[in-house]
């Protein structure tokens, strides 16, 4: 009842993990596709070793998280072993491989895309980070010029679906995904997290986070982010996947009838466990059933 097709691919199901949550080993995200996950996305890769903003890098606040990790990773070259290893472990739980890519500029992308490409099933470009900084991130998702820019270049060299990851905080969000459809890409991931935020600790009067400020995610960001999937619908034809605080299969169902085709769970595996996968692919089985409804009957029903 869930599979589907996306990009030319076929998935078991259309909940897939976000990038940044659990995806930085192989056996991390096994225990994430044994748990229900159609699709698995690596944390972000870029060329380079980054040891990300200094601790703490991400606060509990009302209605979700800031999160300020800066893009820690040990750059293409020292991580594709793992990225292999993710993939074998994949294979026979028949759970496809999303890597999450970025850099400063479109030669950067360039350059992992095409390290990268064949280990994985798809590549979705972190365009979106808002607390990166270094001219990474939404420094350039929030450019309609250099998000096209970025897209094409990666496009020109790999074969694999290029998805791109959209940040809310523009003015307005279908101009960059057309810009981003225009260059080639074959679908949009939408949304990466709100702001840059701030909490402070009255008792130090200093901020809590290392970096100052961070990105929002969780329960508190899913009416804007099914607004940003409902505009990015109105205006592109390419395949959209929704994520922005994802903990039901209601949840899921609303960013469904808001335009996507499938929805990437983060910051929801710390309110349901492991297990939130399985869950929410039982509850949207259970209302497709109740209603004797297809998941291609709900995709964009609010637009009709």
């Amino acid at each position: 009842m869930l599979n589907l097709n996306l990009f030319g691919i076929d998935f078991k199901n259309p909940v897939f993990l976000a990038a940044g949550v659990m995806g930085e080993t192989g056996s991390a995200m096994r225990r994430i596709a044994k748990n229900g996950a159609g699709a698995v996305c690596t944390k972000s890769i870029g060329i380079e070793k980054k040891p990300g903003h200094n601790n703490p890098t991400m606060v509990e606040v009302e209605g979700g998280f800031l999160n300020a990790m800066g893009l820690p990773n040990p750059g293409i070259d020292e991580y594709i072993d793992e990225i292999e290893y993710i993939r074998k472990q994949m294979k026979d739980l028949n759970v496809k491989v999303i890597g999450s890519i970025y850099g400063k500029n479109e030669k950067e992308f360039e350059k992992v895309a095409e390290t990268i490409a064949e280990h994985v099933d798809l590549i979705e470009l972190n365009i979106s980070c808002p607390h990166a900084g270094g001219g990474y991130g939404s420094s350039i998702g929030q450019d309609c010029n250099l998000s096209h820019k970025v897209v094409s270049t990666v496009k020109n060299v790999t074969k694999v679906p290029v998805i791109a990851k959209l940040t809310p905080n523009v003015t307005d969000i279908k101009e960059i995904a057309t810009s981003v459809e225009d260059a080639g890409a074959d679908g949009i991931t939408a949304i990466n997290t709100l702001g840059p935020g701030m909490v402070i600790d009255i008792e130090s009067k200093k901020p809590i986070l290392g970096n100052i400020y961070g990105g929002m995610s969780g329960k508190a960001v899913k009416p804007i982010a099914i607004k940003n999937v409902y505009d990015i619908y109105s205006a592109v034809e390419i395949p959209i996947i929704g994520v922005g605080g994802i903990t039901t299969g209601s949840d899921a169902i609303e960013f469904m009838m808001a335009g996507a085709s499938a929805v990437q769970v983060g910051t929801g595996v710390y309110y349901r466990g492991y297990e939130i996968f399985n869950k929410i692919n039982d509850e949207i089985s259970e209302y497709l059933l109740k209603k004797e409804l297809k998941m291609s009957d709900i995709i964009g029903c609010v637009h009709n």
